[in-house]
């Protein structure tokens, strides 16, 4: 079972910047698509961002123009390029593994990101 490890958040101020990432213990290639959403305190979890293996990306709309998702098949590896951060941006943000055959939902432990001042 592959296994999904985010890293990077953490505290930071309004405008700056943030980049996750997420580690799988296998090969990622199978999956498809792959993504990040985020939980904020007392919120449903929502979709942030999501990537296809051929590349193809799609971007909540209050994360468009801020946010880049990608992905690095060779070493397994999904990131999220976070700029332009603002307080509402703050959740725990969550990588997600996503494929039909055979079926697979995974879901690492996830990461806290705040933006305060």
């Amino acid at each position: 079972q592959v296994q999904l490890v985010e890293s990077g958040g953490g505290l930071v101020q309004p405008g700056g910047s943030l980049r996750l990432s997420c580690a799988a213990s296998g090969s990622i290639f199978s999956f498809n698509p792959m993504g990040w959403y985020r939980q904020a305190l007392g919120k449903q979890r929502e979709l942030v961002a999501t990537i296809t293996n051929r590349g193809s990306t799609n971007y909540a709309d209050s994360v468009k123009g801020r946010f880049t998702i990608s992905r690095d098949n060779a070493k397994n590896m999904v990131y999220l390029q976070m700029n332009s951060l603002k307080p509402e941006d703050t959740a725990v943000y969550y990588c997600n593994a996503r494929s039909v055959f055979p079926p697979r939902d995974l879901w690492g432990q996830g990461t806290q990101v705040t933006v305060s001042p």
